[in-house]
């Protein structure tokens, strides 16, 4: 397949088998399993592994359950220095490589430079010179701080379509897909679980899940994010056992690094409020009066400006940015230059791999960062409407999402009575080997 052919509206696979990436017309779930799954399986069992999800994961979710899109990146009202802001907007849209078409992370971004630039004009303005640009500047700040709320209870309406829907299998695709990645062996390295999203719909998989997602807030009533960074992890005591504590399962490490619609930030402090899943309106549960922390929603100085933005990128390149690692991303579409920044440089050291699974490469981003990284052999595509779908995705590529080791003593069983059973996977023979040391 000749590179410079668009990806759009069609299935881009490329494997270790493939040596180019390739169209395949009318993909085969089950035919194309025996290639796509040992190979991601392998490929999840890598010394580190890291999972990057963005819009596409709360999309598809939404999907199954209403049958429609979730919540867009719709942009704000503004009234006041409209046309320089939607000069600007498109301007910071397309340094980021997508397109001239700007979303509300772009609007905001300008919005945020614009208030900041009136602050430093107008610090010695007076209200008989100076009224009318002083109406402007407090005209954009309300504007700006509505559209905020609006965009946040439109994800809300969101989350309420999904947990109210009848459909209970997009909760069930939810899990599995968290499953097939979380259930690693206790002893390897806890998934690093990232994404771009403001909603919780992956705190709400993996609530169902019963996984034990661990982050950076501290606390029980209020939680407050903290710089340091300790490695925290779960263990319990087994049984008649004493002094060895094993790691317990289903432990994810998770980091949100544009921030999350419960996150608010007052006097320098970043604290996570209750918000329940679903709620109506978010002003009712926001009421200390913090500011939302929604990329790249942030305060005025320097140091707010920063922070937390700054430790959650830090948490993400120290994570990926290891020999011996393994990061999918599903749903992201390679539109932020700081992320694909960070995974350019990781493909840098020849140990590491790069699975990109997505329903569609809009505006040919995947494909532009593909050419860019000059790394094929540590990239795998899973690119199009068939591999994207999260159906099918869980249905007949993921690994099985569990760690079972009564089917594995059950195939020694067989073994042993002489009946042929399907040969074992990379991540089951390394759980049967556990079992016999």
């Amino acid at each position: 397949m000749e590179e410079s052919i668009s990806w759009l509206n069609k299935n881009i696979i490329k494997l270790r088998d493939y040596k180019v990436p390739t169209e395949i017309e009318d993909p085969d779930g089950e035919n194309l399993r025996d290639q796509i799954e040992p190979w991601l399986t392998a490929l999840f069992q890598s010394e580190h592994l890291a999972l990057l999800t963005g819009a596409g994961i709360s999309n598809a979710v939404h999907f199954i359950a209403t049958g429609s899109a979730g919540a867009g990146m719709s942009q704000i009202n503004i009234s006041v220095f409209k046309n320089e802001i939607i000069k600007k907007s498109k301007e910071s849209s397309e340094r980021a490589g997508r397109g001239s078409d700007p979303n509300i992370e772009d609007q905001i971004r300008t919005i945020n430079d614009l208030i900041k630039g009136l602050d430093v004009y107008l610090c010695n303005a007076s209200e008989k010179t100076d009224k009318e640009f002083l109406d402007k500047l407090k005209t954009l700040k309300s504007e700006l701080e509505d559209g905020i709320k609006e965009f946040s209870n439109n994800v809300l309406q969101a989350e309420s379509n999904i947990v109210t829907s009848s459909k209970d299998e997009a909760a069930e695709y939810l899990m599995n897909f968290l499953l097939s990645f979380a259930s690693r062996i206790a002893t390897r390295e806890r998934l690093n679980l990232f994404t771009i999203n403001y909603d919780r719909v992956l705190e709400f998989g993996a609530e169902l899940a019963g996984l034990h997602l661990i982050d950076r807030f501290v606390g029980s009533i209020s939680p407050i994010f903290r710089s340091s960074r300790l490695n925290i992890d779960l263990h319990y005591n087994p049984p008649g056992i004493r002094g060895e504590p094993r790691y317990l399962e289903g432990v994810v490490n998770f980091t949100k690094l544009h921030g999350s619609i419960d996150w608010s930030e007052k006097d320098g402090v970043v604290r996570r409020f209750a918000l329940p899943y679903g709620a109506t309106d978010i002003t009712t549960y926001n009421t200390d009066g913090g500011s939302l922390m929604i990329y790249p929603n942030s305060s005025k100085d320097r140091e707010t400006s920063e922070y937390p933005y700054v430790e959650l990128f830090r948490d993400f390149a120290g994570s990926v940015i290891r020999p011996n690692s393994t990061v999918v991303t599903y749903g992201y579409s390679f539109g932020d230059d700081h992320i694909n920044r960070v995974l350019v440089d990781m493909l840098t050291i020849p140990s590491t791999h790069l699975v990109i699974i997505a329903f569609e490469d809009t505006g040919d981003r995947i494909q532009n960062f593909y050419k860019k990284a000059k790394r094929p052999v540590q990239i795998t595509l899973l690119i199009g409407n068939h591999f994207g779908n999260l159906k099918t995705l869980v249905d007949h590529f993921l690994p099985k999402p569990a760690i079972d080791r009564t089917t594995y003593k059950m195939a020694d069983l067989l073994k042993a009575r002489g009946v042929t059973s399907r040969p074992l996977n990379e991540s089951e023979k390394e759980e049967k080997s556990e079992d016999h040391e």
